[in-house]
């Protein structure tokens, strides 16, 4: 776990803006004052260059100043001494000796005692194991094994992805190969994968040249691939014999073909998919048959029209992709993650579900990083889909005045034609307002009481009015949401269901504690709680900085109901910290209302503002309610 500093670093990297003390101090779990005293901290390191800014409405970082800030500290990290001393063991076929590497990392022994221990933690269950002898330690394990804990180092130090190609030689230890070859590489290998016939993933592809490179550098110290899980197929030595052209020309390696192999198996398995023709992959009927049994599921499960003959391929394609992964114990990273989760909840809901199905039905643990690749899947099809179901209809209101209304009528469809379409014209000069009843009101006159419907026009528009209509449009779609979600709530609270504070020191406690006021409402048994705890290790729930919302996959609930948990400071909930736990509970009768609750419940708790009113004001159940519902109606 990174130090409470630098994790205070990257909350204020993220964030826009200002960001108040208190808030702050809740994701981090400490005091307004220990904040105070990190930033002090931070800024001391940064002279005469601030790395944060104070204000009246909180912090601020200088992006520049703390980005290079935590570069410069990343060497005196116990983390980075962790990676180093790993670093050393893997490239020390003889073992290290315990009291050199203390001299050498200006320690204790003691000190590098207890790293080794952490380093036996880091590569329990992956092949590895450490041999001791006297004060001598040698890794001990199979040249896979060790890659992938080299890929590792890697995917724990750079936490926002591969967007720098030329930092993974320091990260990972690639002291044999140039940091300006990773570009020109990266560039080439798309390209030519495109020429071949495929879509090349950009998100992947990185995360793929780093195997490579690793790979490279193995064999540059004798250490090649003698063998992988994968029979070759015609595709693969496509890939690996352009593999085995760009390792020469920019990393100066040539690699055999176990090593060729192997990366070519992850470059179909990861970075690529056919365009068909002769790209084409012939599909496993079994796992088309289980993508396909898990898609209707979650379909019927969530009301989500994901059910399409295309989609189930492209799916069951990547599903196929995965199991090759798996083998070869290969997970993709995605970048987009975090976001993906905060931003489209129901969507990340939906690839849980299809992913807890999959795993089950064909043996595999599917981590969050290759759940949000099937969510990017589910909301493209979604996105299709739900396309009609965000255009609000429109009246405009314009007097008759030659061809003015139909000027501006056509203006605002081509303008707005995706997001608004005009289903009426009023051309009179006093029209009957009241029954004007679209989401919106477009008119050149002023109306007798304006509301949240009505933009103002002029007979012509510009590009500033085109975009106050966009404005207006984005506040009514919400608007219209958050009712929908004021309406649903009111019915699912229950006094007894509220506790504040809330104190667990797990995520299962916390569910455990949430969900019994509800067991003795009646409402779920037991087993909801266990399958609520089991959901919650597919998948961490912490959809936002603030919420964490436990919910079963399968709504068995006798009827809908919320249980709420307000934490004095902060709860641990996964790789997050959270204020706020919503257990919900769902019956089959209320399967409509689901997306309507979850998507828009974390959408509130995705405001900082309203997440410090509900926390200052919602000291008991009806102050929390009556805050929650002022927040809806903002």
């Amino acid at each position: 776990m990174r130090r409470r500093p630098e994790q205070l670093a990257s909350l204020l990297l993220r964030a826009e803006g200002w960001t108040p003390a208190a808030a702050l101090a809740d994701a981090l779990g400490v005091t307004p004052r220990s904040v105070r005293s990190y930033i002090a901290a931070l800024n001391a390191r940064s002279a005469p260059a601030t790395a944060v800014e104070s204000g009246p409405s909180g912090y601020r970082a200088d992006r520049s100043v703390l980005a290079g800030l935590r570069r410069e500290a990343e060497s005196a990290t116990p983390q980075d001494r962790l990676h180093s001393l790993v670093r050393e063991l893997l490239e020390a076929p003889a073992g290290i000796d315990i009291h050199r590497t203390a001299d050498r990392l200006h320690v204790s022994a003691a000190t590098v005692e207890a790293d080794l221990v952490r380093v036996r933690d880091l590569i329990s269950g992956n092949g590895l194991k450490l041999q001791r002898s006297g004060p001598r330690v040698l890794l001990v394990g199979d040249e896979l094994s060790q890659r992938r804990l080299v890929s590792r180092l890697a995917h724990e130090e750079m936490e926002n992805g591969f967007s720098d190609l030329a930092a993974l030689r320091q990260t990972a230890g690639l002291e044999s190969i140039s940091p300006a070859a990773f570009a020109p590489f990266k560039q080439e290998l798309a390209a030519q994968l495109g020429e071949q016939g495929f879509y090349v993933n950009e998100l992947a592809v990185s995360d793929v040249i780093l195997h490579v490179a690793i790979a490279a550098d193995r064999v540059a110290h004798s250490r090649p691939l003698t063998g992988t899980h994968v029979d070759p197929s015609p595709q693969q030595e496509q890939v690996a014999q352009l593999l085995d052209q760009l390792t020469r020309r920019h990393f100066g390696t040539r690699m055999g073909a176990g090593d060729l192999h192997h990366l070519a198996s992850l470059v179909l398995t990861r970075a690529v998919a056919p365009k068909g023709g002769a790209a084409e992959v012939p599909l496993d009927p079994q796992i088309e048959a289980v993508v396909s049994r898990a898609v209707q599921h979650a379909a019927h499960e969530y009301l989500v029209d994901i059910v399409h003959a295309d989609f189930l391929r492209r799916l069951s394609l990547h599903v196929q992709n995965l199991v090759h992964r798996a083998k070869e114990q290969a997970w993709s990273r995605n970048p987009l993650t975090r976001s993906l989760k905060s931003a489209y909840p129901m969507v990340f809901q939906v690839a849980v579900s299809i992913a807890s199905e999959v795993g089950d039905q064909l043996g595999l643990s599917i981590g969050d990083e290759e759940i949000a690749y099937i969510a990017m899947h589910v909301g493209g099809r979604l996105e299709r889909s739900r396309r009609s179901d965000t255009v609000l209809s429109a009246t405009i209101v314009c007097p008759g005045y030659y061809e003015l209304h139909e000027l501006l009528r056509s203006r605002i469809d081509r303008s707005l034609g995706a997001s608004v379409e005009v289903t009426a014209v009023e051309t009179e000069m006093a029209p009957d307002w009241s029954a004007i009843t679209t989401d919106l009101v477009l008119t050149t006159i002023e109306p007798p009481v304006p509301d949240e419907r009505t933009v103002l026009l002029p007979p012509f528009l510009t590009d500033a009015d085109t975009e106050r209509i966009a404005a207006a449009a984005a506040r009514r779609r919400r608007s219209l949401r958050l009712a929908r979600l004021r309406a649903e709530l009111e019915h699912y609270f229950h006094p007894d269901a509220f506790i504040r504070p809330l104190s667990a020191g797990s995520e299962e406690e916390a569910i455990g504690l949430l969900g019994t006021p509800l067991v003795n409402l009646g409402v779920i048994d037991q087993d909801y709680i266990e399958r609520a705890v089991a959901r919650e290790q597919l998948s961490s729930t912490a959809f936002t900085d603030a919420l964490a919302v436990p919910h079963a996959l399968k709504m068995t609930a006798g009827r809908t109901a919320l249980s709420v948990g307000v934490a004095d400071g902060s709860l641990r909930w996964g790789e997050s910290r959270v204020q706020f736990v919503v257990l919900v509970a769902f019956s089959e009768e209320d399967r409509e209302a689901f997306q309507t609750i979850f998507e828009q419940l974390v959408e509130v708790f995705n405001e900082r503002d309203s997440v410090q009113r509900l926390l200052r004001r919602g000291t008991d159940f009806t102050g929390f309610l009556d805050e929650l519902t002022a927040v809806i109606d903002g």
